[in-house]
């Protein structure tokens, strides 16, 4: 039986610990100008991610979603070397197979070095965001391993428990049914463990460990590596169920009851829950606010809204 108070910290997945590795990655051929124009030339638009967020004095964030526009590749770099953008190039492993070969095996060295990293499916996401932008306090639905490639980012990794991150919060991301943003006090920063990555680095952190993360220098470049394990993919699973349960005016247990075959029953129920999208996907209802164009000064330029 599990007995984990909800006060204590979650402790999932392989990660421990937050760890820097070396990933050996060739980053001048995978994050300079050229390959990275040359690859949003082609790369589909459906793929494409492009947000900015703004910072009020107590941390808290109000994203502005955009879209490319007619930009070719090199003045979308332009613009993102001017601006405040992060821009998420999705299905990474598809568009760009030489380079997922090469991510994939930096990856297996890395879990390598961890009991029971065992990965039974992985996607990525290229990540190039401005200088000095800032991605806000959040989680990821998965185990994580970031490659970084260009620039220096700092990264802050904050404990994964019911204070810095509600379970109800936690439903609401995997149900989709609210963006990955996560309820955030500017008290969590005594809580946090602060990394700054160079290019050759990779951090590995706890699953569903909030983080948040600040760009130091440059025009960042990272690959966002994605791995689910059967426990992950369990315990996500059971958090999609419950999201439905409370939907429909039920109260389940919290997750730190819940194990064994109860967590098998909850995962395996979520299969035909997320196939018949039950609970629908807010996040496509995002309005898009802007489009990237170099021209401008900060490398956007506002759109009406219907």
């Amino acid at each position: 039986m599990n007995t984990r108070s909800m006060d204590e910290p979650r402790q999932l997945g392989a990660v421990r610990n937050s760890t820097v590795h070396s990933h050996g990655l060739d980053v001048s051929a995978y994050s300079g100008d050229a390959a990275l124009a040359a690859l949003l030339d082609r790369y589909p638009a459906e793929l494409i991610d492009v947000n900015q967020y703004s910072y009020d004095a107590a941390g808290q964030v109000t994203l502005m979603a955009g879209e490319r526009g007619q930009s070719s590749g090199a003045e979308l770099l332009e613009a993102i070397g001017k601006g405040r953008m992060w821009i998420n190039l999705r299905g990474i492993e598809d568009v760009w197979p030489e380079f997922w070969e090469a991510a994939s095996d930096a990856f297996g060295d890395i879990a390598s070095t961890y009991e029971d990293m065992r990965a039974v499916k992985r996607a990525g996401q290229l990540i190039i965001s401005s200088p000095g932008t800032r991605v806000p306090y959040h989680f990821d639905a998965s185990g994580v391993v970031l490659f970084h490639m260009r620039g220096i980012k700092r990264m802050f990794v904050y404990p994964s428990d019911e204070a810095h991150q509600p379970e109800r919060a936690m439903e609401g991301i995997v149900a989709r049914r609210t963006t990955e943003e996560l309820p955030y006090d500017l008290a969590f920063e005594q809580d946090a463990a602060v990394f700054e990555l160079h290019p050759g680095e990779a951090l590995a952190w706890p699953l569903y460990a909030p983080h948040r993360v600040e760009n130091v220098d440059g025009l960042c470049v990272s690959l966002s590596m994605d791995y689910q394990t059967w426990e992950s993919r369990a315990r996500t699973g059971a958090l999609y169920t419950h999201a439905f349960l409370r939907e429909r005016g039920l109260k389940p247990p919290s997750m730190h009851k819940v194990s064994g075959a109860g967590l098998a029953l909850r995962w395996l129920a979520s299969l035909p829950l997320r196939r018949m999208r039950v609970l629908g996907n807010n996040i496509v209802k995002i309005p898009r606010q802007f489009v990237v164009d170099a021209s401008a000064q900060n490398g956007m330029r506002l759109t009406a809204l219907d």
